[in-house]
């Protein structure tokens, strides 16, 4: 079991295209369909695997191209530590000031150590100055626990 660390910043507005941050049905629209939801089908197949956004669930961030992945680590202490750095890193920027809080930071990473040693994935999400976010994810891998089916995109 490893875990590899994931990063997105961009405007609000972007994050919020929740169709473009879920993955496909596995099963194509029905013939005799309306074109426009057979084209949207395609658009989102299409565009899931290879945009940078962040999906809905995090297991899914496996699928995206390998040069999404900001870092891997075998141990979930380091992948924290790695996740504790980025908050430090935007916290400046964060539009609330409790989030900017070093303590509830700190709590935030311990247990996101705990989370990952268990196997789980851990996702953090941040408005920073309008009207910018900030996604941050470490996705454990080989299997994924949520979604085992998914292979590791650095393998």
């Amino acid at each position: 079991m490893h875990h590899h660390g994931y990063l997105w910043t961009g405007p609000k507005e972007r994050f919020d295209q929740e169709a473009l941050r879920r993955p496909p049905h596995p099963e194509p629209p029905p013939a005799g369909s309306k074109p426009e939801l057979l084209q949207r089908y395609r658009e989102v197949a299409a565009e899931f695997p290879t945009s940078d956004l962040p999906p809905l669930e995090t297991a899914y961030w496996l699928v995206k191209p390998r040069s999404l992945v900001r870092g891997t680590w075998n141990e979930a202490r380091e992948a924290a530590a790695w996740l504790g750095e980025r908050l430090a890193e935007y916290a400046h920027r964060f539009a609330s000031e409790r989030d900017r809080d070093t303590t509830r930071l700190a709590q935030l990473v311990n247990a996101a150590t705990e989370q990952l040693h268990s196997g789980a994935d851990v996702a953090f999400g941040f408005h920073l100055e309008h009207p910018s976010y900030l996604s941050l994810a470490a996705v454990t891998c080989s299997p994924n626990r949520a979604t085992p089916e998914l292979a590791c995109p650095v393998a």
